[in-house]
């Protein structure tokens, strides 16, 4: 478990809190003569909470957090989010986009009035309607305190300044939303020595309760938690709204399903950003996403891979002429398409015109691919260059898909899991041979064995990983080789701090 300072001007203004011996000046903060070789893996990865007020460039609360930066501690705020604080022109920046989300709360009667000030705790606040609006801001630029003014101008709301709150300004009814909010964003601070002492490093996975077909299941959930635990890794699942928690933690695994403009890769991205190991990477999820990128990735680099072209909007061409002599039936993809959404089976030339023109109002690219019909995929799970699992999805009843997404209700094939071993040797050869060039990551590879030809159909950035289904060979062992990845990584780190 990674130990937490909270940095405060004086211990006078922690006084009207629970006592945490967590608690330190920013003189003694200071003063600590951490700048030389340490030997303590827990010094080099402690979590700073700055509280100071002094935020300004070259303050006191501003050498808070540059000198924790430069000990190889996670603080928050960051000095980088003290700049963008420090100038409106990168506030503005960083709050781009937030109009619309002003413009609904308005209609919705949560701006009363020509202004408003919003306090902000740890991306809470005492305003039920505003709640979204505090953790947009917290999420944004990432300070435990925060002032904003919001004001009306020709029906228009804007958000007029930002700026950090100071501890001893907060009013006693705020004080108690700070300390729970504190609790929520911070577990540890709570926590006995005890135990703390039985976890050396944090992680999180991201879920979504709401998604309907996760990469887990709750059943895989609770036992990747289980195999953490184990293996002194205390796991936590938490989801899009504790984006501006990510550097309490020392890992983030992604269980929820990824794509380029969405919150998973904005967050593998901050998470990257603030030195957790993740995975999926924001580079796996930009490989991997995009069905395009990876047809043109194998072609280039002789993956064996279906015969196929990419078609662009806006092409003069006869399409007659781009199907480089295809034949039909063929299967046409949008790029990010995933769990079978996407994807057309096309049989003429006048059925894939009509679908092309569909489809091109969501992308300028499209890809065209023989249609290798087979009663199963493999699908080879691979992680840091390691086979973990192979299984075989079959066809779901009466389609040519495994997922059949024609009627009102998602229907889905069977599946057997098979050991590795059993599987012939082409299929896990293509398969490593394709996550090579994507990275050491976790990825699913879905393969096509007709005959003795195999072909790599795509690479996925975060497979799923379901109880009773990819760890039906290995049970609990599954879980733990994956943790047991996670803790190398966390204590690599460690060591490069060191």
């Amino acid at each position: 478990m990674c130990p937490l300072r909270i940095v405060v001007d004086r211990l006078e203004d922690w006084r009207p809190y629970y006592p945490t011996e967590d608690l330190i000046t920013a003189d003694d903060f200071l003063a600590q003569d951490r700048l030389q070789r340490l030997n303590d893996d827990q010094d080099r990865t402690t979590h700073v909470i700055n509280l100071c007020s002094e935020l300004d460039y070259l303050g006191t609360g501003y050498y808070v957090s540059l000198l924790a930066q430069a000990r190889g501690q996670r603080v928050l705020p960051a000095v980088e989010t003290l700049n963008a604080l420090g100038r409106k022109a990168l506030v503005d920046l960083q709050l781009d986009g937030l109009d619309p989300l002003l413009g609904e709360l308005a209609r919705q009667g949560s701006l009363p009035g020509d202004q408003l000030t919003l306090r902000v705790l740890f991306g809470e606040c005492r305003e039920p309607g505003l709640a979204r609006l505090a953790r947009r801001l917290f999420e944004r630029l990432p300070c435990p305190l925060l002032e904003a003014r919001l004001v009306r101008r020709h029906a228009v709301w804007r958000l007029s300044r930002l700026k950090p709150l100071r501890l001893r300004e907060l009013a006693p009814e705020e004080q108690d939303l700070f300390a729970s909010a504190l609790n929520r964003h911070s577990r540890k601070v709570w926590r006995t020595p005890k135990a703390r002492r039985r976890y050396r490093f944090d992680l999180a996975i991201l879920v979504d309760p709401q998604e309907a077909l996760p990469p887990s299941n709750r059943a895989a959930l609770k036992a990747f938690i289980r195999a953490g635990r184990r293996l002194g890794i205390d796991v936590s699942l938490v989801t899009r709204k504790d984006a501006g928690r990510l550097a309490e933690f020392d890992g983030l695994f992604i269980r929820e399903t990824t794509a380029l403009d969405h919150h998973t890769y904005r967050m593998a991205r901050r998470a990257e950003h603030e030195g957790l190991v993740v995975i999926d990477s924001p580079r796996d999820i930009l490989r991997c996403t995009n069905k395009v990128y990876l047809h043109a990735l194998l072609r280039a680099r002789g993956v064996p891979a279906p015969q196929g072209v990419l078609l662009k909007r806006g092409d003069r061409r006869a399409l007659e002429d781009r199907l480089a002599g295809l034949d039909f039936p063929l299967v046409l993809k949008i790029p990010d398409g995933a769990f079978s959404r996407g994807i057309v089976k096309v049989e003429s030339v006048e059925q894939l015109e009509r679908e092309a023109s569909r489809l091109f109002t969501t992308s300028a690219l499209l890809l065209l691919q023989e249609w290798l019909p087979t009663d199963y995929d493999w699908r080879i799970g691979v992680l840091d260059g390691q086979v973990l699992f192979a299984s075989r999805y079959y066809m779901a009843r009466g389609h040519w898909q495994i997922y059949d997404h024609s009627g009102t209700r998602v229907k889905s094939g069977g599946f057997t899991t098979h050991d590795p071993a059993e599987v012939p040797a082409a299929v896990i050869k293509a398969a490593l041979k394709a996550t090579r060039l994507i990275g050491d990551g976790f990825y699913g590879v879905d393969l096509k064995q007709a005959g003795d030809r195999v072909v790599v159909i795509e690479v996925n950035d975060n497979p799923n990983v379901d109880a009773g289904i990819e760890d039906a060979v290995l049970g609990r062992a599954l879980y733990e080789r994956i943790m047991a990845v996670f803790l190398a990584r966390m204590e690599a780190q460690v060591r490069e701090r060191a």
